[in-house]
């Protein structure tokens, strides 16, 4: 079946290259000048979306925490800011991927290629998982307490599917940040520390139970 992608950039002249380059590869490819604009295509209902940092009316950043607890398909930043916050500020806002301009075009199919690979295997994985009342539908990238759908970032969401799936083993930062961006190795695996405390505090919200575990100078464990 033919992927769709969502390509939101201001750089005309970029947007109308990379959309000749994917539909060459053929992808089903929608474009948009601004997240404004971009909001008005989620109803293609795209399986990945490439992302500029910095337009107008609605910026990468404001677009990306718009959409995504409800959006769960992969985002890939593309922005000319080298610096490690503006990095971090993206994969934080719920991204799974950053790349900075100018880059190949080679590399940017690549990445799109891995991440939607990556979707595939989730989607095959077992579908559903209780640990008590905590339930994981990982087909639909949900998880429900007592049916109260807990309002997970995707980001947020693979890292705590991740370990639940491996329940009782211990995995450190820097494993988790690899199975989440294993082929860019420019990146902080400090990130994961905020997410591990956001997963935490959102479902013992509603949970009422700590399901993460510290294990100190090693990592974090799923124990349920």
């Amino acid at each position: 079946m033919q992927k769709k992608l969502l390509i939101i950039d201001d750089e005309k002249d970029l947007l109308e290259t990379l959309k000749t380059y994917f539909e060459l590869s053929d992808y089903c490819v929608y474009t948009a000048e601004n997240g404004t604009e971009g909001l008005q295509l989620l109803n293609k209902k795209p399986d990945l979306i490439l992302l500029d940092v910095t337009m107008p009316e609605m910026d990468g950043i404001s677009f990306c925490k718009e959409i995504r607890e409800v959006v769960h398909v992969p985002i890939i930043f593309l922005s000319a800011k080298v610096d490690q916050t503006s990095r971090m500020e993206g994969l934080v806002a719920g991204g799974d991927d950053y790349l900075l301009k100018p880059f190949s075009l080679e590399e940017l199919a690549l990445r799109v290629a891995i991440h939607l690979r990556r979707e595939n295997r989730i989607q095959m994985e077992e579908s559903v998982a209780y640990f008590g009342e905590l339930g994981f539908f990982y087909q639909r990238k949900e998880i429900r307490c007592s049916g109260e759908a807990i309002p997970l970032t995707k980001t947020e969401y693979e890292i705590a599917a991740y370990l639940s799936m491996r329940k009782g083993k211990v995995y450190g930062k820097e494993q988790i940040y690899e199975h989440l961006w294993g082929f860019d190795k420019e990146g902080n695996s400090e990130i994961i520390t905020e997410h591990i405390r956001r997963i935490r505090t959102k479902i013992k919200k509603v949970y009422g139970k700590e399901v993460i575990q510290t294990v100190w100078g090693m990592g974090y464990k799923w124990i349920g």
